[in-house]
């Protein structure tokens, strides 16, 4: 994915002074933070089908 350009200084300059951390790419995300986002998601994503399983059979 492309980086994002600022369309003029003052975007630049904003960017630099509010600290945005967005630059298109999470390559450089902790491994132990990926991790946690994936159990997370999985978790729900178990409940979830459990729910619907637990739904119909009831």
């Amino acid at each position: 994915m492309k980086e994002k350009e600022p369309f003029n200084d003052v975007e630049d300059h904003l960017d630099k002074v509010t600290g945005n951390p967005y630059k298109g790419s999470h390559k450089n995300t902790p491994k132990g933070i990926k991790i946690i986002g994936y159990v997370i998601i999985a978790f729900f994503v178990v409940l979830f089908i459990t729910t619907i399983i637990g739904i119909f059979l009831n």
